[in-house]
């Protein structure tokens, strides 16, 4: 088994048809797509690439993402594709735990001279790499085993460090086969838009759509854009897309602004899949009154790619059941591979209604954490994977999540884990304490506060909080540093000294700490 037989089938049946676009512009058939992965593979061996070597891409959002990832695969090589928004350092300890053999990236994420230990870098979108695309001799597809890992994800962990998903060729596969039945009918027409991280979720679902024969379009820009990715949609025909609550709400807002009701929507977007962090009720019923049924919610985590529960466009739409305010809040049913638990702390089954951690299994749960063993052991026990959520099940099987048994924090659709932000912090000059939490914002779900007590003889004022966000900027990425920064003589604990997080949470929501802004 290997998932570059999608692509090969693909250029078979149908080697004319326009396939990658940049923007509006087609850059590849599906001919010539397989054939520069063929080729790429062809290159990767000759370089000493072996089947499992592990090659990153450290990339923004490009159609030659697709081109090097199915390359990768088609050499039987695993990818390992790396958030682009990470810093240097965090790059380079991704790279040296996966044992990179090569880096693809862009120069606009890793500048040209910049060194990843003794990790070869090319520029994805420079000419040597266009050469090994271009140029030479196909190579066939090397095959793997269903079990081998496909797509090294590296999610945060509590303790700070990444830890790698490996996500199997099967674990992939059964992915794409229940995006049918779960998700959405994908029609060889069709169009799917990058333009959420192809790092991510988005770029998974290139392999239903590859399945089914559609269109693979990254806009010009290689984000979002609400006006722009209106205007593709409208020139390539309804688009289908992964985006995060924050991206719904940038586009129901530019619909709202633009005057726009659902038969303009129609016109633009075919599917939005939403998901990887909370969709508040308001915020959905919102979306569904300006757009109309474009929408389906699914829950998933890195360890069960884009697959745990559904909430179809036919119950969001359906105002008139009995209980559609409940299930509107919900995450929805079990995906047809999967099944969905919410148990106590011995795993058995809670009756419905209670609340406990939700376990998930099935095909597309991970074979484990890359080269942790431990990590391993502890999410997944007895057959199940154990996701740290917690949520509860009712009588029709609709999963609604209720908190996360660890501290994360979903900000814009990105994970973030406070320990990795609060032991940034402890580093910076006159920090004593540090406790980092998740508060509610309407834009992006949650935003990072930091409850900071300074060293004896150094109050916090407010500019200390511009000098701790430089020094964040300086050892994490810039999308998990703190957007607030409170300071605080002392921190709640508990008898054991353990920070009570719940206690300054609870600070937030009354309105403390609004003024610490940076």
């Amino acid at each position: 088994m290997n998932l570059a037989h999608l692509l090969a089938r693909d250029a078979a049946r149908a080697p004319d048809r326009p396939t990658l676009f940049d923007g509006t512009r087609c850059v590849a058939s599906a001919a010539q797509w397989a054939a520069r992965s063929a080729r790429l593979a062809q290159a990767l061996h000759s370089r000493g690439i072996a089947p499992g070597d592990r090659v990153l891409l450290f990339m923004r959002n490009h159609p030659r993402y697709l081109e090097l990832l199915f390359g990768l695969w088609w050499a039987g090589a695993v990818a390992v594709p790396v958030n682009a928004k990470l810093h240097p350092a965090e790059l380079r300890w991704i790279a040296d735990n996966a044992q990179a053999a090569l880096a693809f990236v862009t120069r606009d994420v890793w500048p040209e001279g910049e060194a990843l230990g003794d990790v070869p870098v090319l520029d994805a979108l420079g000419d040597d790499t266009t050469a090994l695309l271009e140029a030479g001799e196909p190579a066939a597809i090397t095959e793997r085993a269903p079990g081998d890992t496909a797509w090294l994800f590296y999610t945060s962990g509590t303790t700070g460090r990444p830890k790698g998903v490996m996500i199997t060729h099967r674990n992939l596969m059964a992915m794409g086969l229940t995006y049918f039945n779960d998700v959405d009918a994908i029609a060889p027409g069709d169009t799917i838009a990058y333009a959420a991280p192809m790092s991510h979720g988005a770029g998974i679902y290139a392999v239903p759509h590859l399945m089914a024969g559609a269109r693979h379009a990254v806009p010009a820009s290689g984000g979002f854009d609400a006006a722009e990715l209106h205007a593709l949609g409208l020139a390539l025909g309804p688009l289908s897309l992964f985006a995060a609550p924050t991206i719904v709400k940038r586009l129901v807002d530019h619909a709202e602004a633009q005057g726009h009701g659902p038969a303009q929507a129609a016109a633009a977007y075919k599917t939005i899949v939403y998901g990887g962090a909370p969709m508040y009720e308001a915020d959905i019923r919102r979306a569904l009154r300006l757009m109309g049924p474009r929408f389906v919610q699914i829950y998933g985590q890195g360890e069960t790619p884009m697959t745990g529960t559904a909430l179809s466009r036919a119950v969001l739409m359906d105002e008139a059941h009995p209980q559609y305010a409940e299930r509107v809040a919900s995450v929805g049913v079990a995906q047809t591979p999967v099944r969905v638990r919410v148990a106590g702390s011995d795993g058995q089954p809670l009756p419905a209604g209670a609340v406990g951690e939700v376990l998930i299994q099935g095909d597309t749960v991970m074979a484990g954490y890359w080269r942790n063993p431990e990590a391993t052991a502890s999410a997944l026990r007895g057959g199940w994977l154990w996701t740290g959520d917690m949520g509860a099940l009712d009588a029709h099987g609709f999963l609604t999540l209720k908190d996360r048994s660890k501290d994360l924090i979903i900000s814009g659709g990105s994970n973030i884990y406070p320990r990795e932000v609060e032991e940034a912090l402890l580093t910076a000059p006159g920090v004593a304490e540090v406790a980092v939490v998740g508060a509610h914002d309407p834009e992006w779900g949650e935003v990072v506060v930091a409850f900071v007590v300074m060293q004896p003889g150094q109050p916090g004022r407010p500019g200390d909080a511009a000098a701790l966000d430089a020094h964040c900027l300086g050892c994490i990425a810039r999308f998990k540093r703190p957007k607030r920064y409170v300071f605080v003589e002392t921190l709640p604990k508990n008898n054991y000294g353990k920070v009570l997080k719940t206690a300054l949470r609870e600070r937030l929501a009354a309105g403390e700490g609004d003024r610490e802004r940076v």
